[in-house]
């Protein structure tokens, strides 16, 4: 299965790394022109949050495909497989928005837009799986949960050992302390039948 998923990897994300690289060298005014139907919303909430950085869209362009590029080559390379695919995911969903909105282009173009479309829901999936994908071994949490478990099991053991240990010295102490008192009362009666028979004694 390790090769299986290794090349699914490379395969999955040899577009976002292709793609980006041609993005970086030239973007293209039509693809920054698309990318407008996103940059334009979000560039306000960018000067708020901190004046410096990039509002431009020709710059958010290049940022997206330089993320796309070091994204796709980590997961091609199985390296944070599952965070570079998570990043992908999250990137591919205003590159769909942006630059294939069917539902606002002429009839003549629809269906072309649409297939892209669907052709990126199709990449989504593919990321998603990925992002998810743990190899076969358990996931983190599978593993918090068993070890939270082991260790509730273990505390409970510990405990109902402690209880039976406290409960058979608390029998011994019962039974010594019978003991003890049995023994003091037989030497007391011997004590003082031989004292009576002293006193007989001429």
């Amino acid at each position: 299965m390790k090769p299986v998923r290794a090349a699914a990897r490379a395969m999955l994300a040899s577009i976002f790394v292709i793609s980006g690289v041609r993005v970086l060298i030239k973007p293209g005014e039509g693809r920054v022109q698309a990318a407008r139907r996103v940059t334009d919303r979000i560039t306000p909430l960018l000067e708020k949050a901190d004046p410096r950085l990039p509002t431009d869209p020709a710059t958010l362009v290049r940022l997206k495909a330089g993320t796309d590029v070091l994204a796709g080559l980590a997961l091609a390379t199985g390296r944070f497989t599952r965070p570079a695919a998570a990043v992908l995911a999250v990137g591919l969903l205003p590159t769909t928005y942006a630059g294939h909105p069917f539902w606002a282009v002429p009839k003549d173009r629809r269906a072309d837009q649409q297939n892209h479309f669907l052709k990126n829901l199709g990449l989504l999936g593919g990321l998603l799986l990925a992002a998810v994908d743990t190899e076969g071994e358990p996931s983190l949490r599978y593993r918090t949960t068993h070890a939270v478990d082991r260790g509730q099991r273990s505390l409970s053991h510990a405990v109902d050992r402690s209880q039976r240990s406290l409960t058979h010295a608390v029998d011994r102490s019962r039974r010594d302390i019978r003991r003890a008192v049995r023994t003091a009362k037989r030497e007391a009666k011997i004590a003082a039948l031989s004292a009576t028979a002293a006193r007989k004694l001429p």
